[in-house]
């Protein structure tokens, strides 16, 4: 709860990350906030990899600060393929396969269940469940990933969408617009 950030599971673990190197990465931190240090220095590692790449490249290093956009945008932009829509009955589908999925327990999105998100990892119990899941704008798909997202045009359905669009049944006693299933007779 002290590092928990409403917006998902990625910017948790930056929080965390940031808050051990402000306490100089200190392995009795690690020990009092029930961390693993060995992952946390995992998680170094790859930075001094990314920075060392960074400067072979000549790129420069810019820290977002506390613009959790520009970090959500970043991750939406690699984890775009992993994009999941809520469903009205159940869960989540995902975008690509249409395939049933659910928020993870353990992940900090699992209350707020948000419209849009990104997942990192699938993983199969008694149901299908999204790990490390990150809100998201759906109009960031869009814009990061034009060659696979496109923006339709709302009032114009799909075939499929027009084949799963419900009618009212057709009521002989009554006038068109005036149908309740409670009044039919038989």
């Amino acid at each position: 709860a002290k590092f928990f950030q409403p917006e998902g599971d990625h910017l948790t673990f930056l929080t965390v990350y940031q808050s051990w190197a402000h306490n100089k990465f200190s392995n009795p931190w690690c020990y009092e906030n029930y961390l693993q240090a060995r992952a946390l220095r995992r998680a170094q590692d790859v930075r001094k990899q990314l920075v060392q790449l960074m400067d072979r490249y000549r790129l420069p290093i810019e820290s977002c600060g506390k613009h959790w956009n520009r970090v959500r945008k970043a991750i939406t932009s690699g984890y775009f393929m992993n994009a999941a829509k809520k469903d009205p009955q159940e869960g989540y589908k995902t975008i690509v396969e249409g395939q049933p999925v659910y928020v993870h327990p353990g992940s900090a999105l699992f209350n707020r269940q948000p419209d849009w998100l990104i997942y990192h990892q699938l993983v199969l119990t008694s149901k299908e469940y999204m790990r490390s899941c990150l809100a998201i704008e759906p109009k960031w798909l869009v814009e990061l990933a034009p060659n696979f997202y496109k923006k339709c045009d709302p009032n114009i359905l799909s075939k499929r969408k027009r084949r799963e669009k419900i009618e009212p049944l057709y009521d002989r006693y009554h006038p068109p617009n005036e149908w309740r299933l409670s009044r039919r007779r038989g």
